[in-house]
């Protein structure tokens, strides 16, 4: 079953600072770890939320917005997307992220409907 792992925070490091540079390599070590285990479908961080553009269509016409789609605390920073053979291995993953030490992992299945 595919799972989705959403990295919430309310920070991020200066890029170019020895605390980016940590997590960097913390982020590089899980991700190989993922894929050394064959469970990585994909891994990404995301643009600050400054840079999000909300799109709904109401009416027919398309009604854009500058920023997140809900203004919260805490934004969604990035993904990972895996495959593993139930929720408790997805689970275990996700605790080895970077970001559960600092900030939150969602762990959320997909469904299959295609």
């Amino acid at each position: 079953m595919k799972y989705l792992f959403l990295y919430y925070g309310t920070d991020q490091a200066e890029p170019c600072s020895a605390e980016f540079e940590r997590g960097v390599k913390e982020w590089a070590a899980a991700k190989q770890a993922l894929a050394d285990a064959g469970v990585l479908i994909e891994c990404a961080p995301l643009y600050p939320v400054e840079a999000a553009t909300t799109v709904r269509v109401r009416d027919g016409e398309t009604l854009l917005t500058d920023g997140p789609a809900a203004e919260i605390k805490e934004q969604l920073g990035g993904f990972t997307l895996v495959e593993c053979a139930d929720l408790d291995e997805a689970l275990r993953w996700a605790a080895r992220m970077p970001a559960a030490r600092q900030r939150s992992v969602e762990v959320r299945p997909l469904l299959d409907v295609v």
